[in-house]
């Protein structure tokens, strides 16, 4: 395989539309260290790759690079979120938002976002699986009222009154939200 430059790459990565050429662009940047997520996130919005080449590529580069493996599954789960809606596969973008809470639990992000890819006449992803990463997400996020406003509405959207106002409630409780 010939040395690609940094450009070539990312040339290749925007444009191409050759998975064998991209797959060796891949492994030339994997080769040369480059743990820029800028550049992967030219990979990741490929419309050439499909939902099964792109999880290929993410998970060998979260394997390969740990420390960049959070901000790899975040951007997975918003690609599939927001190129992949038409198919109503958002499985995949809940998937990534899981694998994100996983390598840094104590951040909010991947649960709420997670629970705003939600589609209620659908019912996806499923509701009782947003519940239950929130759930988890409450104890592990050290300021949690984001988190607890959106348990509320959840079981608001299901009819469970007496448990959206306990989560409201505790969201009432826990302060004003972290600024971000």
């Amino acid at each position: 395989m010939a040395k690609l430059s940094f450009d070539e790459i990312r040339n290749i990565f925007t444009s191409s539309k050759d998975f064998n050429q991209i797959f060796d662009a891949f492994e030339a940047a994997i080769t040369n260290k480059n743990d820029d997520i800028e550049l992967y996130r030219q990979l990741f919005w490929n419309k050439a790759l499909t939902p099964d080449e792109l999880c290929l590529f993410g998970e060998k580069l979260a394997k390969e690079f740990p420390h960049i493996a959070y901000d790899v599954y975040m951007w997975l789960a918003n690609v599939f979120e927001l190129t992949f809606f038409q198919y109503d596969n958002y499985e995949l973008a809940l998937l990534y938002y899981r694998k994100a809470a996983e390598v840094k639990p104590n951040e909010p992000d991947p649960y709420l976002d997670a629970c705003d890819c939600y589609e209620p006449d659908l019912n996806i992803p499923p509701i009782d699986q947003l519940i239950e990463l929130c759930q988890f997400g409450v104890t592990q996020v050290p300021q949690p009222k984001a988190l607890y406003l959106r348990l509320s509405r959840l079981y608001s959207i299901i009819g469970d009154e007496e448990k959206s106002k306990y989560y409201q409630t505790k969201a009432n409780e826990s302060g004003k939200p972290p600024s971000v």
